[in-house]
């Protein structure tokens, strides 16, 4: 994610600037250009990096954060007043040339458009086949098409991109299918996704509560790191993951029946307990407000009751 320095319309050209290392000149040098023909704009729901949002070009697309909502706001309101200018212009030289009969067709973009990589660190499975990533034996890999990140048996497949005239990329197992139309034998469509099948990006875009916290062991030492997600769909279920942009949980804790507890500020860390006869998970929090605002909605969960507020991710 880059924080946005200076941007330059012209109209058909969208032009990305940063400041330049050795200030000789001009103040600042051209870093990306995206033509406005073709070109999007939205909001992410990143909770790592807050106020950020995307630009999708055909060439490439940026991930860029601002300073506040209201700069945010103030970027993508410019960036879409340019886009619209744009296709006004477009529809009105179709219009001349082709009269009034002329249809607009929607064509499936993959392929057709520079995706935006998912980061290496928001994932530690293949988001295709769902094995682990280690160190000696799983590279990661980005999908040129989609933008996944893939094990290497997941993306040994490369297709023509018409964003990229520079031959074939590399590209995964589903994207290879859909670009080439050639099927393979190991595809596995139709299957049912098990209970920890869920996406975690697609559960906390719509969840109750979702933020990282740590699980402790027993002994209250040692600790896993995980991003922990109610989904507003399945309340009932606190769903465990390595990283927010998992494909596949690493666990599930049916909340109903469990109890909430606080245990004595004994250390400076923000520890809570879910407590259901002998079985017991000891979790921190960052801050004492996300602890405080874990505590209410899983209690809430574990008593069966539905919650009015929305309990987004912490910001």
């Amino acid at each position: 994610v880059s924080f946005i320095d200076c941007f330059c319309d012209f109209n058909n050209l969208l032009l990305y600037c940063v400041p330049k290392v050795i200030q000789v000149g001009a103040e600042f040098q051209v870093h990306s250009r995206i033509d406005v023909e073709g070109m999007k704009v939205r909001e992410l729901n990143d909770v790592e990096f807050p106020h950020s949002f995307l630009v999708s070009g055909k060439q490439r697309t940026l991930e860029l954060q601002a300073r506040s909502q209201e700069e945010m706001n103030a970027w993508i309101k410019a960036f879409q007043s340019a886009i619209d200018k744009k296709e006004k212009r477009s529809e009105t030289f179709k219009a001349a040339i082709q009269g009034p009969e002329a249809e607009t067709q929607d064509f499936h973009e993959l392929g057709k458009r520079a995706p935006l990589w998912v980061r290496d660190k928001l994932v530690s499975m293949c988001m295709r086949c769902k094995d682990p990533f280690n160190v000696i034996t799983r590279r990661r890999h980005h999908c040129r098409a989609c933008g996944y990140v893939v094990c290497g048996r997941c993306s040994e497949y490369k297709a023509e991109l018409q964003y990229d005239k520079n031959g074939p990329k590399r590209v995964c197992i589903e994207c290879y299918t859909f670009l080439t139309g050639r099927l393979l034998p190991d595809e596995r469509h139709g299957k049912h996704r098990g209970i920890l099948e869920k996406e975690s990006a697609e559960l906390s875009g719509q969840s109750l509560m979702c933020s990282f916290l740590q699980l402790l062991d027993k002994s209250g030492k040692g600790s896993m790191r995980g991003w922990f997600v109610i989904p507003r769909d399945d309340p009932l279920v606190l769903y465990v993951y390595a990283a927010p942009q998992d494909v596949k949980a690493h666990t599930s804790i049916p909340l109903l029946g469990y109890q909430v507890k606080e245990l004595p500020q004994s250390d400076t860390r923000h520890i809570f307990q879910l407590v259901q006869s002998k079985q017991v998970y000891t979790l921190v929090a960052e801050t004492e407000e996300l602890k405080q605002r874990w505590m209410k909605a899983i209690a809430q969960s574990a008593r069966g009751e539905e919650e009015e507020d929305s309990f987004d991710e912490l910001e």
